[in-house]
């Protein structure tokens, strides 16, 4: 496992986000930890987090330049650090994320922040994934792209 990982979990452990128990996920399966960004309280714990996900980004992609999708509601910060990180790192990618509920009234719509073009690869920061439902959720949400 690389360093970073560790780190992270450390990280995770001490700031009071990754606790381990009997928990039953979104998706009913029992799990022996539980991950909730929700605990990340600090401006210094969301730039670390930030951090972490840049270095998960750059050991997955590279220089690549993708663009970021933060689901409501944790992965919109968790989202926003990993892009600053980057941009620190010298990659400045984009970002947007959605609302729960469609804006009809100033920029409307569910989306804030960048709106990706075609072929663009958006990558899914979000704070924990078990049984993938999130990410059907969230492709469910990025079908309202016209790109998609």
């Amino acid at each position: 496992m690389e360093a970073y990982k560790r780190e992270f979990i450390e990280f995770l452990q001490g700031a009071g986000v990754l606790k381990f128990g009997d928990f039953t996920a979104k998706s009913g399966r029992k799990i022996p930890y539980f991950i909730n960004a929700g605990m990340i309280k600090t401006g210094d714990q969301i730039t670390k987090m930030g951090e972490f996900y840049a270095k998960a980004y750059l050991d997955k992609l590279g220089e690549k330049k993708a663009v970021l999708y933060g689901p409501a509601y944790k992965g919109i910060s968790l989202s926003v650090s990993a892009a600053v990180a980057l941009s620190k790192n010298g990659l400045n990618v984009p970002f947007f994320f959605n609302r729960k509920e469609v804006k009809d009234h100033g920029e409307g719509g569910v989306f804030v922040g960048y709106v990706p073009q075609a072929g663009e690869e958006i990558v899914i920061i979000e704070d924990v994934i078990t049984a993938g439902t999130a990410i059907r959720e969230s492709m469910e949400i990025l079908k309202h792209l016209e790109m998609i």
